[in-house]
């Protein structure tokens, strides 16, 4: 926000000679009000997040008019998200005024690139911050909007700007359509990135293969897991106790796939088998014919009959059956 510091040394006569820098400034100043008048728009009239689980996919901005009205009857429920953004684009409105009427004019005919960035950045604020509510992840979210052709020029449109996402979710590489659907229709798709950091279990020191996981050995650490296609663990608890799949360096998001149960009984093993049916319970001795992890079924003979059947593992050297 370096530009709004000058504002008192600003000529206005002077800007009007300076032609190219004007037009510097005007897009950049552009950007931040669009984005800001979108953010304020939608914290006001979007339904609340729970409401009947759902939200449309579309939204619509509004003119700076109706971002000077909200200004001045702001609700203290959302002043607190507002404060900066008031002085911002209050900021953004006075130097706006101070620009030549011969670029403006220019600028009218068209929706600059930088509206688009702001139109968009504002949607994915708002629809992030929806989607992480809805589906209570906590996390904090960091949205950078890709810079579009400067050379791009749609003409300006007669009706609130719409923007819809294209993408499953709101997180990671994502496209915004953002349309006119006045007299003189079109449509831009607007690329973005979404940086979700969470707090996920990393490894605190190298881990071989066959390695069990222990308490000392990892940590919660937050990274971006918006990149993350194998998934990642929330909980130390998901990774204690588990075995190495493959071998782990210092740092490393650990993923479902790399760990495994450990097996707690293998082929030959002398075992108990518990027949359980209410608070009944009989043991019989048995020899495992495979391989198991906690909870696994495996084929079990009944020393006592000779019988092969089916246990699920329950611990060490113990299997049961439902009588």
């Amino acid at each position: 926000m370096q530009y709004f510091f000058y504002l008192k040394d600003v000529d206005p006569v002077e800007l009007l000679a300076v032609e190219t820098e004007q037009e510097q400034l005007q897009a950049i100043l552009t950007h931040q009000l669009s984005s800001l008048v979108y953010r304020i728009h939608y914290t006001c009239h979007a339904e609340p997040p729970y409401q009947n689980d759902r939200r449309p996919d579309t939204r619509s901005t509004s003119g700076t008019g109706f971002a000077i009205y909200y200004l001045m009857n702001a609700k203290t429920t959302i002043s607190r998200h507002l404060a900066l953004e008031t002085r911002r684009l209050l900021c953004a409105i006075a130097l706006l005024c101070l620009c030549g009427t011969v670029s403006l004019a220019r600028a009218e005919n068209f929706t600059l690139p930088e509206q688009l960035i702001g139109v968009t950045q504002g949607f994915l604020e708002f629809t992030v911050e929806d989607y992480l509510a809805t589906n209570q992840i906590d996390g904090r979210h960091d949205i950078q909007v890709k810079q579009l052709d400067p050379r791009l020029r749609m003409g300006a449109c007669d009706k609130d700007l719409t923007a819809t996402l294209e993408s499953p979710r709101p997180v990671g590489r994502v496209t915004v359509r953002v349309r006119c659907e006045g007299s003189s229709p079109w449509t831009v798709f607007v690329p973005a990135q979404v940086l979700l950091y969470r707090n996920v279990v990393t490894v605190m020191r190298p881990l071989k293969r066959d390695a069990i996981v222990t308490e000392e050995d990892v940590a919660l650490r937050e990274r971006d897991v918006s990149s993350l296609g194998q998934g990642f663990l929330a909980s130390l608890d998901q990774a204690v106790g588990q075995k190495v799949v493959r071998q782990m360096v210092i740092d490393q998001v650990v993923t479902p796939v790399a760990l495994e149960q450990p097996q707690m009984i293998h082929k030959g093993d002398q075992v108990v088998i518990i027949a359980r049916s209410g608070s009944l319970a009989v043991r019989m001795p048995g020899e495992a014919m495979s391989d198991g992890g906690f909870n696994e079924q495996i084929r079990v003979k009944n020393l006592n009959s000779q019988r092969v059947i089916k246990a699920n593992v329950t611990g060490p050297g113990q299997v049961e059956v439902a009588m």
